[in-house]
Formats: C-alpha cells, sequence, structure tokens
C-alpha cells in the first residue's frame, strides 16, 4: 500500500482550538463576544484533556507492554508543546480583552483595587453566600488528591505560613449561581465593577480559617486538574491485545490524572507536592498558566453595557413552506423542507411535534435522543403524546459523552410516562438525528420523517449551525422506519437504496461516490467533490481523496475540527483545498456534493468521517432529491467559499493563515447565508 502523509489528528485538534483563540484576539469581534471565545477555548481544551490526552496516555500505557510506544510519547511531547503555546497566548488576549473591557468601563476588580466602600460589601457578600459554601481540603501525607477532588473543578491552593512551619489546603471555587460577583456601579463615571469569585476568596482567606489555624501569613494560587473521561479504547487500540493485559495494568486505564495546570507565580514546593500527590511523572500534562485557571465560566458572561459591545441581533427566519399552510402535516405533504439552523427557527420542529401529540389521526412517534435541552419542549410533547394513547418510542443513547447521567434520568422519567424507551443497540452508539411519525390518511397509513445532522435541542438549535430535512417520500420515509427496527432488532437484515447508515453501508456508499467520481476524472470528463464535516480523519477515506485527487478531481473541503488530510502537496493533493470557519456560530453539520456528470448528488448527514462514526456508531445520511433544495445546500456551501473575514486555510502544516482577502468582496459567510436565506423567503 503506498504510504501517504497525515496530519496526527490530536495536533489538529489544537489547531482548530487556536482558531477559537483567534476570534477571541479579533479586534473586530464585539468585546463581549470575545470574552466569550476565552471561555470557548478554555472549555474546549477541558474536554481535549479528559477524552484526547487520556487516549493518547491509554495508548502509551498499551504500547508499552507490547513493544515500543515511541510514537505516541513525541505525540503527547508535541501536545504539551502546543498546550504551553496556547497558554501564553491566552494570557495575551485575557490581558488585552480586560483592557479593552475598561476602555468600555467594565472593570474587573482586584482585592487591592477595591475601596474601603468596596471591600466591606465584598467582605458581606462572602460571609453570607460564599463562605457556608467553603470547606478547606488539608493536604495530610495520607490524602490522594486525585480521588477526593472534582475532575476539572476550580481551586485555590492555600500556603498557610507560621514563622518556619508551613502547612498546605485546598479550596473548591464554589459553583454560585456566576463566577462574576458585580459590585455596586459608580452611577457617576458609569463605571460597572466586576470581581472573579476566585479574588473574592483570596480577599476573604482570613474568614475561611479563622479560629482554626495558627498563621502569620496566607497565600493562595489557582490550580485545576483534569481526568480520564471515561475508559473507553479509541478504534486504532487492538482490542486483542487489552484482553491480554493484566487487570492492574487494566485498572489503571481509568480513571487517572491526565493535567494538572496551575498559577505560574505557585512557588515550586507547592508544585512539587501536588505533582507528588497526584502522581505525575515526567511527561504528564504540567502546565503553568495565568491567574485563573478556570476560564469556561466566561461563556456565560453577560453584556452589562450598551448592546454594540455583543454581536448584533440575527432573530431566526420564518418558513413559507411551513406558514402557508394551516398544519406541519400538510405543509411537508406538499413539499420537502430543508431548515438551516439557527437561520430558520427551530420551533418548526417542536411544533411538528406539538401537533402529533394531539392530532387524532397521528399513531405514533419514534424519535433518536442523543443530547437535549433543559426543560425541552421536544420532550414534553413526546409525554403528551403517551398520554393522548400515541405510540411513542424514544431511543436514549446512554452514552453522550459527559450526558450519560441526564440520559439516564432522562429514560427513567419517559418510561414513567409509558414511552417504550430503548436504550441502542449494544456495542454502537446512537448518533443518528431521526423522527418518524406515523398518521393515517384516506389513502392508508402515511408517514413523516425528520433527518438532520444535530441534535433535538432547542438550545444548540440557538448557536449550531445544521441542517434538517422532513419528508413524507414513501421510501425515505420506509428506510427511516427499518432505521428504527433495526435499533431494535439489529439482528435482521435491511437494505438501503437512498440511507447512507453507518455501520451497515455508509462507509461503502461514500466510498463508491468517490470512486465514481475517479472514474469520471481518469476518462476525461468533469469530475468534482465539495465536503463540509466537523472533523476528517479516517486514514482509508482520506486515502481514497489522494487518490481522487492525483486522478484529478478537484475537491474541496470545509473543515470545523480535526481534519489528518494534508492538501496542496505536489503529486499526492494539490486538487484539495480545505478551509475552516470559525465566527459567531459553530459550524456542525456534515454535507457532501457529488459532480456525477453535472446532475450533483447532495447528501447530508449526522455521521463525520471518522472511524467511530463509519464503523461504531448508528449514523445516517439522506439524499437532498427536490431541485431547489440541493441548489439551496450549494449555494450555502458557495457563500462558505467566498468566506474572506473568518475562513483560514487549512494547508499541510495546519497554520491558521487567513483566507487571502485580495481584491475580492469582504465576506463574513455566517453573515451572507443569513441573507441569503431571507431573500428565499
Amino acid at each position: 500500500m503506498k504510504k501517504y502523509p497525515f496530519y496526527p489528528k490530536e495536533l489538529s485538534w489544537l489547531a482548530f482550538n487556536e482558531r477559537v483563540l483567534q476570534e477571541a484576539n479579533d479586534a473586530d469581534n464585539p468585546i463581549i463576544e470575545r470574552v466569550h471565545f476565552l471561555g470557548i477555548f478554555s472549555s474546549n481544551q477541558d474536554e481535549f484533556f479528559k477524552v484526547r490526552v487520556a487516549d493518547v496516555r491509554r495508548k502509551i500505557l498499551i504500547e508499552q507492554t507490547s513493544g515500543s510506544a515511541k510514537k505516541s510519547k513525541q505525540l503527547l511531547r508535541d501536545i504539551n508543546k502546543g498546550i504551553a503555546r496556547h497558554s501564553e497566548l491566552f494570557d495575551l488576549a485575557f490581558e488585552s480583552i480586560l483592557k479593552e473591557l475598561r476602555k468600555r468601563r467594565i472593570h474587573f476588580l482586584m482585592p487591592d483595587d477595591l475601596s474601603t466602600k468596596q471591600k466591606t460589601w465584598v467582605r458581606h457578600h462572602f460571609r453570607e453566600h460564599v463562605l457556608p459554601r467553603i470547606v478547606p481540603i488539608l493536604i495530610t501525607p495520607d490524602i490522594d488528591l486525585s480521588r477526593v477532588l472534582q475532575d476539572g473543578a476550580n481551586y485555590l491552593a492555600v500556603e498557610i505560613r507560621n514563622g518556619d512551619d508551613v502547612s498546605y489546603a485546598l479550596l473548591e471555587v464554589p459553583d454560585t449561581s456566576s463566577r462574576f460577583l458585580r459590585l455596586p456601579n459608580d452611577e457617576k463615571n458609569r463605571r460597572r465593577y466586576f470581581m472573579i469569585i476566585d479574588e473574592a476568596i483570596r480577599l476573604c482567606l482570613d474568614m475561611v480559617l479563622a479560629d482554626f489555624f495558627s498563621y502569620d501569613q496566607l497565600n493562595a494560587w489557582s490550580m485545576k486538574f483534569s481526568r480520564d473521561a471515561e475508559y473507553v479504547l479509541d478504534d486504532d487500540i487492538d482490542r486483542s491485545l487489552v484482553e491480554k493485559m493484566s487487570m492492574g495494568i487494566k485498572q489503571r486505564l481509568q480513571a487517572n490524572p491526565v493535567r494538572l495546570s496551575f498559577d505560574r507565580e505557585m512557588p515550586e514546593g507547592m508544585i512539587d507536592l501536588l505533582k507528588t500527590k497526584f502522581g505525575f511523572a515526567r511527561g504528564y500534562s504540567i502546565i503553568p498558566g495565568g491567574r485563573y485557571r478556570n476560564f469556561r465560566d466566561f461563556i456565560g458572561f453577560t453584556n452589562p453595557g450598551e448592546k454594540y459591545l455583543g454581536f448584533p441581533s440575527m432573530p431566526p427566519l420564518s418558513v413559507n413552506k411551513f406558514d402557508k399552510y394551516s398544519n406541519a402535516f400538510q405543509a411537508i405533504d406538499k413539499n420537502d423542507i430543508l431548515l438551516y439552523y439557527p437561520y430558520h427557527k427551530f420551533n418548526y420542529l417542536v411544533e411538528l411535534l406539538r401537533q402529533a401529540a394531539f392530532d387524532p389521526k397521528v399513531t405514533s412517534i419514534k424519535i433518536n435522543i442523543y443530547r437535549v435541552a433543559k426543560n425541552s419542549r421536544v420532550l414534553e410533547s413526546l409525554i403528551d403524546a403517551a398520554r393522548n394513547g400515541k405510540q411513542v418510542t424514544v431511543n436514549v443513547e446512554l452514552k453522550a459523552r459527559f450526558d450519560e447521567q441526564q440520559n439516564l434520568d432522562l429514560s427513567e422519567k419517559l418510561s414513567d410516562e409509558g414511552i417504550k424507551v430503548m436504550l441502542g443497540i449494544p456495542g454502537l452508539k446512537v448518533h443518528s438525528k431521526l423522527c418518524l411519525i406515523s398518521r393515517q390518511s384516506p389513502q392508508g397509513e402515511k408517514r413523516y420523517a425528520h433527518i438532520g445532522t444535530g441534535n433535538f435541542n432547542e438550545k444548540t438549535a440557538e448557536i449550531y449551525t445544521d441542517f434538517a430535512l422532513f419528508t413524507s417520500h414513501p421510501e425515505i420515509c420506509e428506510e427511516v422506519s427499518h432505521v428504527f427496527d433495526f435499533i431494535e432488532q439489529s439482528f435482521k437484515h435491511y437494505d438501503f437504496k437512498y440511507l447512507q447508515v453507518s455501520p451497515l453501508n455508509c462507509r461503502r456508499k461514500i466510498r463508491a461516490l468517490i470512486n465514481h467520481e475517479i472514474a469520471a476524472a481518469k476518462a476525461g470528463k468533469p469530475a468534482a467533490i465539495t465536503l463540509k464535516l466537523n472533523n476528517l480523519v479516517d486514514e482509508n477515506i482520506v486515502r481514497l481523496l489522494y487518490q481522487a485527487s492525483q486522478a484529478g478531481v478537484k475537491i474541496r473541503i470545509i473543515v470545523r475540527g480535526m481534519c489528518a488530510l494534508k492538501p496542496g502537496i505536489e503529486g499526492i493533493s494539490e486538487n484539495i483545498t480545505v478551509i475552516s470557519i470559525v465566527d459567531r456560530f459553530l459550524e456542525h453539520p456534515r454535507c457532501m456534493v457529488f459532480h456525477n456528470g453535472g446532475d450533483p448528488k447532495v447528501y447530508i448527514s449526522s455521521a463525520d468521517w471518522m472511524t467511530r462514526n463509519l464503523d461504531y456508531r448508528l449514523e445516517v445520511g439522506v439524499p437532498v432529491l427536490d431541485p431547489k433544495l440541493k441548489k439551496q445546500v450549494m449555494d450555502i456551501l458557495e457563500i462558505q467559499f467566498t468566506d474572506r473575514c473568518k475562513a483560514r486555510v487549512i494547508d499541510a502544516e495546519q497554520n491558521n493563515a487567513y483566507v487571502k482577502r485580495g481584491n475580492r468582496k469582504k465576506v463574513r459567510s455566517q453573515m451572507a447565508i443569513y441573507d441569503y436565506l431571507k431573500k428565499l423567503e
């Protein structure tokens, strides 16, 4: 097999998060949104350590039992080097943002900045609202910090000095209603004052430790650690080897600490103590940083000032194809309808389910739930439907990462309401975004399907871009029904003419579509592929794209996150261009366009081109058949390829250079798409 180049997916993920950090540094973004991007960057990095870095560490441990772990160890060193660079860039961005906030009369105060009146106010607030939630954890010789501390929580490591004696304690920064303590405004100068809760604790350390410790001096520095998110081996780890491993090694793979980050001003003695207590050795991710360790709360920092400090409002658009009919079923009977969130109203899906809940003609509803919003109206409608005697079947994915407990509670709640709850397929995550409604008609039973790229989640539909297809196409609806049958009876055989279904036929259909373009190019005919994905890391598919490029197929790709493919390499990928767009909305849809001899084939899908999505998850892709809707998808992609504000070039080294504007019009694709869709209505 010919050797092709691949960019490590973990380093590619770091390049993606650097694009988020670029947004925090972008002076063209409103200042409050730059604060939010700091929070997004921090939240992303937390998940990266819990999942990606934890996976690399597992690989090292496993590979050491069978031979060399040299490659994985080098990868971990490269990761740590990248994280250290990001930490420095982050601190610079934070200082720049604080400076810009002060220009707009928004001040984050340190303890020494407080007036006497403000200090009195803070101490009173602390005693009443914060102190009751703080219990110091004393660092003693017997304590195992990796077991007693909360993963990802924010801590202050306190040094208690009494003469020559030094002892240490950890204080968890409590999860109050807000990380940001808002102090009384300065009405005279129209200044708005905030203090991060961490600073309030520093100011009031004497109140926490009073009467229980003798001390001359108290000092505190921030720290946090991350633990392996779950004991799930990645798809390229040899499972047969894992079965042969000793129980001792298997236990070491579970819930081990993977990162210690701390204020770089922390004294060496305290750092060494923490490293020892966590069992961190050389090669672990031990990362010095700025004064604060937990920035993910900055996502929720609300604008305390003028509207222009945040993004301008973009009210979701109404859709005439729905609005001109008296109910949603009539609308879908008349046309296939394609929505693109958050530009279009998510409420059309909610309304479809609400109507289905009481429509006497509706007999059953089936749906896959992966992540849902708190107080979800989708779930309310499903419960209402069950109460009205409809047959309601909900597949709840219990292994949705970081939502496991919520989904477990949800499954119990739905069962209590008389809903049939399925818990997926052993060994497969159900990640497809399907809903199927059966309804009586004069011609017999008729089905209505939703096939989408995003979750049934009202909150994420406000900030994630995603396609949702509503159709009553008989054959497609029949195949959607077969997907639900497969979830319940996976041992049966099902044929899918229209749908791409992982792990049954998705990989095979994708390969066939790419090979069709390769054949056309080799015959001297026009051949092209356009893709939009979250992640492109499956090596077999990447190899095939390299082969397509070598055959002369013109390939354009938009990848939000990880990209293992190296574009622009002479003789291998010179016909491939890749861009990435990071802006106010999270780019989340997966869609594919194949030239197909001038009659384009267009698909939307829940599946990224990752091994796990193609082989180890239940995913569904669907062709867009309506010519107008096909054009709509292709037009949206074309607008994104004209972006000259937020698009970055993904080159062979993933340097994140912005696409050069040249003398072209300044296009910000997310804004341009909104205008495009608005004109369609």
